[in-house]
Parts: C-alpha cells; sequence; structure tokens
C-alpha cells in the first residue's frame, strides 16, 4: 500500500504529518507500525489532516475534570471532516487545589505543550482548557509553534444555590469567611454552603479568571462565538465541540495560524472587553504574556489608555449580582461585543474565518436580559471604571487595581503603613484584637510576587483584621506585588512591579510610612525623600532562593516581573514549528 500524500482539494501544501507517516523505508514503517496498535484502519495514514486534541483535564483540577468527554465531541467533528484525531495530556493547572499557585506552573504548561506540539506528526490542534492557568499557558503554547489552533474552555459550572440565593464561586468564599470571623455566620452553615456553591463540572461561574481567560479567548478570537459562556453541562457546547474538530481541519487546510489571528487589533478587542464585562486583572498578566510569544508590542499602560472610554456593561459577580449562566442566557459575549460596536476591531477575523462582529452582522447576537447585559448609554459602572494602572516610587514599573471591585471613598486615600513580610505573617496577628490597625491604615503585604512566593499567588486580597470588620468596615486599601483571584473584590493594588523579593520599593516600606493612593491621578507614593529611599536600598539585602534545584530554581531564576506577563526570559517569542530530525 502506497503512503504517498495525495494532493488536498484545499491546498497543495504538504502536511508536517507526512514527515512522520508518509515516510519511506524503516523510519515510516516504525511511526506506523506503533500507531497501529490502538486500531486504527490503513487508511487513515492515507494524508489525512492530523490534528491533536491537548487535554488539561484531570481529578486534581476540578474546573478541568470533564475535559475528556468534551474531547470526544472535538474527535466526532474531526473524523467527519476526514481528519485524524489524536488526543495527548498537558499538564492540569487547577487554581482551586494546586500549591503553592498555579501560577508557578503556567510557564511550564506552556513550555511542555509547546514542545509536545512541536515534536510530534501535528498538523493543528485545538486546546481544552478550563481552570486560570490552562487557558493563557496553551494560548502561549499556540503562540510559540504558530501551528493552526483553535481553543475551546470548558465553561462554567451552573450557578451556586444557597437558600434561595444565587451564589459565586471564590465571591462568596471571600464573603462567608468575614461572615464567619465576624460572628455572623456558623462555621456549620459555612460548610453546607461548599456543596451548595460547586455543584456541576465546570469552572468558576463568577467573572474570576477562568471566566475571564474564556472570555478573552473568545475576544481574541481563538474560541468560537458563545465558546465562553455556555455552561459546562449545557449539551450545546459539546454540538460547539463537534463543530470545532470540523473546522479545525478546515484550518489546516487554509493554514490558518495563531499569529494571523492574534493580532494587535485581536489584542486592543480583548482589553476593551475585558473592561466592559469587569474582568480579572489576572487578564493584564495573561494577556502580556500571551502577546510576548507573537511579538505582539502590548505595554501594561495600554490596559489604560484603551480602557479610559469602554463602560462596565456586565452585572456580574463580583463587581455586580449575576452569574456565568446568566450571562449565557442573555447573551453571551457577542451580545456585549454588539453593544460595544465601534469601540472594538469589528473586522478583525477570528478561527472561524469570520469577523469578530459575525453574530451581530446576522442578527442573532441580542440582548435577552438587560439587567445582566447593560446598555453603552446605560452602564453598570461608567467609562473609565476598569483596571486602572498606577505608577510612583512605590510602583516605578507599574501596579494595577480592579475599579470596579474597589470602594469609591477608597480610591483617592492617604493612611500609615502596617507592614507584613508575607501573609502567614500578618494572619498570624489578623485576630489580635490589640493589633494597631484602623480603617485608614494601608495594609502592605509583600514577597508574594513572581520570584518572591515564588508563582506570584493570589493572596493579595488579605482578609480585613477582626477587630474592624467587628466594626462592620468591610474595605481597606491594602497593597501587594502578588495577584487576587479574579472573584475577589476590595481596594486592592496588585502586581506592584519591581517585586520586593528583587529589591523592588516595596521591600523598603516600614510600619507608619505614609502611603498615598490617588487613582484618578494613576499614582502610587510612599512619602519619604528620595534620600531615604536610596540609604533604605542600601541597606536592603536580597532573601535566600527558595530552590536550589528543579523546576523552583528555573523558573526563580529566568521569570520576567509582573509588567512584562511574568513569562521565563528565555521563552519570549516564537521558534514556529519546523519538523525535527528524524528519530531512528
Amino acid at each position: 500500500m502506497s503512503h504517498e500524500a495525495p494532493t488536498p482539494e484545499h491546498s497543495e501544501r504538504v502536511l508536517r504529518s507526512r514527515h512522520w507517516f508518509g515516510a519511506d523505508g524503516r523510519s515510516g514503517m516504525i511511526y506506523r507500525s506503533w500507531m497501529r496498535n490502538q486500531g486504527f484502519a490503513d487508511d487513515v495514514f492515507d494524508g489525512r489532516p492530523v490534528v491533536g486534541i491537548a487535554v488539561s483535564g484531570s481529578e486534581l483540577a476540578p474546573c478541568n475534570a470533564h475535559l475528556s468527554r468534551l474531547a470526544d465531541a472535538v474527535k466526532r467533528g474531526i473524523w467527519e471532516a476526514g481528519g485524524l484525531p489524536l488526543e495527548f495530556p498537558v499538564m492540569a493547572l487547577g487554581e482551586t487545589v494546586l500549591r503553592p499557585t498555579a501560577m508557578l506552573y503556567r510557564n511550564l504548561l506552556a513550555m511542555e505543550a509547546e514542545e509536545l506540539i512541536r515534536a510530534n506528526p501535528l498538523d493543528g490542534v485545538v486546546l481544552l482548557s478550563g481552570c486560570d492557568k490552562t487557558t493563557p499557558g496553551l494560548l502561549m503554547a499556540a503562540a510559540s509553534t504558530d501551528l493552526p489552533s483553535l481553543m475551546l474552555t470548558g465553561g462554567p459550572m451552573l450557578n451556586g444555590k444557597f437558600r434561595g440565593e444565587d451564589i459565586g464561586s471564590g465571591t462568596h468564599v471571600w464573603k462567608f469567611e468575614e461572615e464567619v470571623r465576624a460572628g455572623r455566620m456558623t462555621e456549620a452553615d459555612c460548610g453546607f454552603a461548599e456543596s451548595c456553591m460547586s455543584r456541576s463540572n465546570g469552572h468558576c461561574m463568577t467573572m474570576g479568571t477562568a471566566s475571564t481567560m474564556a472570555c478573552m479567548a473568545e475576544a481574541l478570537g481563538m474560541q468560537p462565538a458563545y465558546g465562553a459562556t455556555w455552561p459546562a453541562v449545557d449539551a450545546r457546547r459539546y454540538a460547539m465541540a463537534q463543530r470545532s474538530g470540523r473546522r479545525i481541519v478546515e484550518m489546516v487546510h487554509q493554514d490558518v495560524r495563531p499569529s494571523s489571528i492574534m493580532t494587535r487589533e485581536a489584542f486592543e478587542n480583548a482589553i476593551r472587553v475585558n473592561a466592559a464585562i469587569g474582568g480579572s486583572t489576572n487578564a493584564v498578566i495573561h494577556l502580556t504574556a500571551i502577546a510576548g510569544r507573537l511579538g505582539v508590542e502590548l505595554d501594561l499602560d495600554d490596559f489604560d489608555a484603551l480602557v479610559r472610554d469602554v463602560p462596565t456593561l456586565l452585572d456580574l459577580m463580583p463587581s455586580g449580582r449575576f452569574l456565568m449562566e446568566d450571562f449565557c442566557y442573555a447573551g453571551g459575549l457577542p451580545a456585549v461585543i454588539a453593544e460595544l460596536g465601534d469601540l472594538l476591531h469589528t473586522d478583525a477575523v477570528t478561527v472561524t474565518g469570520e469577523p469578530i462582529d459575525a453574530p451581530a452582522r446576522a442578527g442573532a447576537a441580542e440582548c435577552h436580559d438587560r439587567e445582566v447585559i447593560r446598555r453603552l448609554d446605560d452602564p453598570l459602572q461608567p467609562a473609565g471604571s476598569g483596571t486602572a494602572v498606577l505608577r510612583g516610587n512605590l510602583a516605578p514599573d507599574g501596579a494595577v487595581l480592579k475599579q470596579s471591585a474597589a470602594s469609591e471613598h477608597l480610591l483617592v486615600h492617604r493612611g500609615r503603613a502596617k507592614v507584613f513580610d508575607s501573609p502567614e505573617e500578618y494572619y498570624a496577628v489578623a485576630d489580635d484584637p490589640e493589633l494597631d490597625v484602623d480603617a485608614d491604615t494601608v495594609l502592605v503585604i509583600r514577597n508574594c510576587g513572581p520570584a518572591g512566593y515564588p508563582g506570584m499567588p493570589e493572596v493579595s486580597n488579605v482578609a480585613l483584621p477582626s477587630r474592624l470588620l467587628a466594626r462592620g468596615i468591610t474595605d481597606m486599601v491594602r497593597i501587594c506585588d502578588g495577584r487576587m483571584s479574579g472573584t475577589a473584590y476590595g481596594t486592592v493594588v496588585l502586581h506592584t512591579s519591581p517585586e520586593a523579593a528583587v529589591g523592588g520599593p516595596l521591600a523598603l516600606v516600614r510600619d507608619g510610612d505614609v502611603v498615598a493612593l490617588d487613582v484618578p491621578r494613576r499614582s502610587l507614593t510612599l512619602e519619604i525623600d528620595d534620600e531615604e529611599m536610596g540609604r533604605r536600598a542600601t541597606a536592603w539585602t536580597r532573601p535566600a532562593p527558595h530552590s536550589t534545584r528543579g523546576w523552583v530554581r528555573l523558573y526563580t531564576d529566568t521569570v520576567l516581573q509582573a509588567d512584562r506577563g511574568a513569562d521565563l526570559d528565555f521563552l519570549v517569542g516564537s521558534s514556529g514549528h519546523e519538523v525535527p530530525r528524524e528519530s531512528h
């Protein structure tokens, strides 16, 4: 039987997979014969596109545990379109259970997936993700290989239900914790609420980082329309997966690559959409890292400048009242895109081959609930209420704050600092009734950045001291070089760069120093003079490394700061998908 590659009707290119399955002699025999032990028929090696399905599913990552079922639906579509689907596992990064943080391993997932895609006989790939870091990690891998790629996220859980009230994953964790610590909720009631919060497969149903990055994948054009919002258990998600399997085969024939989709215009769309949906500040780091893999110029200040004229339209927790299931039924992301209209580059092309506003052009992007998705002229929050980028002597390379989740009365604030060198140090005294803090105090939590923790965990939104909660105080200014969950809320300054662990100014703050936050002016200032700042910097010593071996050492030695996406310095850019040398 001949294994010469036929010329597809769509293209005259020789597909990558032919260097394996179409090879002559011993080499081709080895590649084909070992694949046959899985029961493949002879004709699957006839030159049809070979499509990898990268599955980040694992029972250790609850948000992603159902992705193998989604992969089955993708396979149906690939077979129907004349392709050969091959499923392969990639790291599952569940922010839910992984310690010290899934963010420590996002770059490892990106590197692993990139190398697997390049090293195997793949002509295209479908990326199946769910929890926070799997989506950006797989998009980073796709950007670096630039092989035809399409993303499908696993979808949000159904709305949480507790005693007649809708409750949101993450968001109500923080609320219930404060209620218990303030004595207004029992531990037993809190324990019962846990099962009410997570009642189906899927990721967080609030506008946390998982939902945000699913929306970013759709806004970038890498996920089909409505892919971000169908609930994980909705049959229509699996129908979409089947159609996506058909589409990726077409993309291979047409040679549609991530670099032609994730353009500068696509990133501008994503940044504006993130503001409109009240998305997570974590999108800043992830979008910056993805852009770095593509060579797209994206500056931290873009995340501020591009959203000044974009209002918050989506009334979703943690910034609002509703949840992702409600967002889906209200019209999903296409309804938001239609409402934004000329604020977006509507001709940006997506993986479907159509422009980003194709549903709107077809009259299929109607909003069905104006309580959930507001109009431009009747927004949830006014234009300019998205992510604010702050600078000053406390954050020379920038810091961010999510205005839609902050308290308005704290956006301009001046107070004395109470400094803690770790979250553990703070929590050891947080319940002390004699803790020297008041409502004006600025809590400074440091050594939580990329190198400092390591991995830059979601610990910045520390719970308020018990003595203040008992007095009914629900928010105070907190400053940290770490991140916070997209499900969280509060007036929290995040991603302060450079971080304390590398000698950034946050390392130099002392108890009693006055800190001034002025969000309208985009400033964050430590009120000491340059001479004193210099003396403190001279006296500072770098902390000991977290590890002398393994991934942690490689990560801490090479990780970039938050303002540059916290990628590893040697992973920025692309290596393409050139066929590697022979293995036998």
